[in-house]
C-alpha cells in the first residue's frame, strides 16, 4: 500500500506547530512525545502504521475549532480519530499530520423521549448511547460488533451498521443531525431534532464521508422504544452454500427478522473456544432473531423454521431464556476478538445481493484453496454485508501481500455480482485503490469536487478514500 511522501516543510516546522497548538489548547490536550504518539500510529487495521507529527485531544467543539484553525493556517494535514476501531485504516496518520481525537468528548447534551432523540458529543461510545436511555425503555439501533468501544464520530464517518441493521438500518437511517467543524474552523449545524431538513441533503453527504469533509463533534441520534420481546434461533448446516441459500429464501419469503448472522466452521470454532456459547458442531451457522409480541414472534419463527427445514438443517435451536439468548449473541459479538486470539487476519467488508450468497461463498472457498490462506466467514447475511476474515502470518514474508491480493480479488467479485466495495467499514486506505473497480473516472471526479467545496486545501484525512493518482493534483495544492 502506497502513501504520499510527507511534506518536508511541515516536518521542519514541527516544534513551531506544536507550540502554536499548545498556545490555544490546555496543556494536557497536546501530545508530541514520540513514545506517546506511537499509541496513535494505527487503528484496528494494524498491518499499516505511521507515527503522526502530534496528537490533539480536545474536550469541546471550541477546542476543536482552535486546533483546526492552527493547522489550517500552517497547512498541516489533520486526521480525525474516534476510538481507533476502524478496520479500513480510516484513522491511519501520515508522518506530517496531526491526529485530532475526540475520545474525551463524551457528554450527553440532551434527551427528549417525546420526540425520540438524544444529542451527544461525538466521542461517546455506541453502546453507552443506549445505556443513557435504556432505563426509560429506549435504545439506539445501530450495533457494530465494536459497539462497546467505537465512537459515534467514527460510526458517522463510516456509516456503520451492525447485526440489527437488517431491520433498523445503518447509521444514516438513525442520524438526525450533526455539529461539524470545517478545516478552517467554521462550525456548521446540519439537520437537527426533526425528521428532514429543507434543501440539499448535506447530512447524507457527511454520513459516510470518512473524515474527508469536517470533524463531527456533536450528533443528534434517533432513539427507539425497546421491542416487547426478542428471540434468536440457531440453525446449523452442513455447508456454507446451503446456509446461504436458506438466507436467500428467508428474505425472498418476505420475512423481516431483526437480524440474520452467518458464521462458518473456522469462526464457529474460534467463537466457541472463546465464549463457550454452546454452538453446535457444523460447517455453517445462522443466528436469526425476530422481535415483537409473543404471538408475532411465534408466527415469524414458525415460518422461518418451515423455510429452514427445506434445507435439511443439522439443528434448529430456539432460545428459551434471556441467558440462552445472551450466550447466542455473545459468541457472535466476540467473533473478531476470538479470531484475533488465534491468527493475524484482514477483515473485508464487501456487500452483495442476497441471492448471490451461495455462489460467492463457494467462490471464496475456491480462492482460499487456490491461494493457500484460510478464510473465516462471519457477516450480516440478511443484507448481504460480508466480512470474510483472511487469516495470515504477519511474521512470514509475503503473507501480507498474498492476503492483500486475495482480499482485492474478493472485493472485485462483490462488485462483479452487483454489489459494492463496502457496507459499513468504509474505504479508508484498505479499498482506496479499488475505487476505480466500482466507479468510473467521472464518478470519482464528482465525489472529489464535493471534497473541494468542504476542504479546498485537501488537508483533512489525507491519502484516504480516493486513489492517489486521481487526487494527486488536488493534494499538491
Amino acid at each position: 500500500m502506497d502513501m504520499p511522501l510527507p511534506d518536508a516543510s511541515v516536518l521542519g516546522r514541527r516544534a513551531e506547530i506544536v507550540a502554536r497548538l499548545r498556545a490555544v489548547l490546555p496543556a494536557d490536550a497536546v501530545i508530541d512525545d514520540p513514545a506517546e504518539t506511537r499509541a496513535y500510529e494505527c487503528d484496528a487495521l494494524a498491518a499499516y502504521r505511521c507515527p503522526p507529527l502530534a496528537v490533539v485531544l480536545p474536550r469541546s467543539t471550541a477546542e476543536v475549532v482552535a486546533a483546526l484553525k492552527v493547522c489550517h493556517a500552517a497547512r498541516v494535514p489533520v486526521v480525525p480519530r474516534g476510538a481507533g476501531t476502524s478496520l479500513a485504516g480510516g484513522a491511519l496518520p501520515t508522518a506530517d499530520s496531526v491526529i485530532l481525537g475526540i475520545a474525551r468528548m463524551t457528554k450527553v447534551l440532551e434527551v427528549d423521549y417525546g420526540d425520540r432523540f438524544i444529542r451527544v458529543e461525538a466521542g461517546r461510545t455506541n453502546l453507552s448511547v443506549t445505556g443513557a436511555v435504556e432505563g426509560e425503555g429506549f435504545f439506539y439501533a445501530p450495533d457494530p460488533s465494536s459497539q462497546l468501544a467505537c465512537a459515534i464520530a467514527g460510526n458517522i464517518a463510516m456509516n456503520s451498521g451492525g447485526a440489527h441493521c437488517l431491520k433498523y438500518g445503518v447509521t444514516t437511517n438513525n442520524l438526525l443531525g450533526v455539529t461539524m467543524v470545517l478545516m478552517d474552523g467554521t462550525v456548521v449545524d446540519l439537520g437537527g431534532a426533526h425528521m428532514d431538513a429543507g434543501g440539499l441533503d448535506l447530512l447524507g453527504v457527511v454520513c459516510g464521508s470518512e473524515g474527508q469533509l469536517g470533524v463531527v463533534t456533536e450528533a443528534v441520534l434517533r432513539i427507539l422504544p425497546k421491542p416487547e420481546g426478542a428471540r434468536p434461533v440457531l440453525i446449523a448446516f452442513a455447508s456454507n452454500e446451503v446456509a446461504g441459500a436458506c438466507v436467500a429464501d428467508i428474505i425472498r419469503a418476505g420475512v423481516l427478522p431483526v437480524a440474520i448472522e452467518f458464521m462458518d466452521r473456522p469462526c464457529i470454532r474460534a467463537c466457541e473456544d472463546f465464549a463457550h456459547a454452546g454452538y453446535p458442531d457444523c460447517e455453517a451457522l445462522l443466528i436469526v432473531e425476530v422481535e415483537g409480541a409473543e404471538a408475532e414472534i411465534d408466527e415469524q419463527l414458525g415460518l422461518i423454521r418451515q423455510i429452514a427445514l427445506g434445507h435439511d438443517p443439522l439443528e434448529f435451536r430456539e432460545s428459551r431464556s434471556e441467558e440462552e439468548a445472551r450466550k447466542i449473541w455473545l459468541g457472535r459479538k466476540s467473533a473478531f476478538g476470538a479470531m484475533g486470539q488465534i491468527n493475524d487476519y484482514m477483515c473485508l467488508d464487501g456487500t452483495i445481493p442476497v441471492s448471490a450468497l451461495p455462489w460467492v461463498l463457494r467462490r471464496i472457498g475456491e480462492m482460499s484453496r487456490e491461494v493457500g490462506l484460510e478464510v473465516a466467514n462471519v457477516f450480516h447475511a440478511g443484507d448481504g454485508n460480508m466480512h470474510p476474515l483472511i487469516l495470515y502470518d504477519a511474521n512470514r514474508p509475503g503473507d501480507l501481500e498474498r492476503c492483500e491480493a486475495m482480499g482485492a480479488a474478493i472485493l472485485r467479485l462483490c462488485v462483479e455480482v452487483g454489489g459494492c466495495l463496502t457496507g459499513e467499514h468504509g474505504v479508508g486506505v484498505e479499498k482506496r485503490d479499488l475505487m476505480g473497480v466500482q466507479y468510473a473516472e467521472a464518478d470519482l471526479e464528482a465525489q472529489m469536487r464535493v471534497k473541494d467545496v468542504f476542504d479546498p486545501a485537501w488537508l483533512l484525512n489525507p491519502a484516504k478514500v480516493f486513489p492517489l493518482a486521481a487526487s494527486a493534483a488536488r493534494r499538491a495544492g
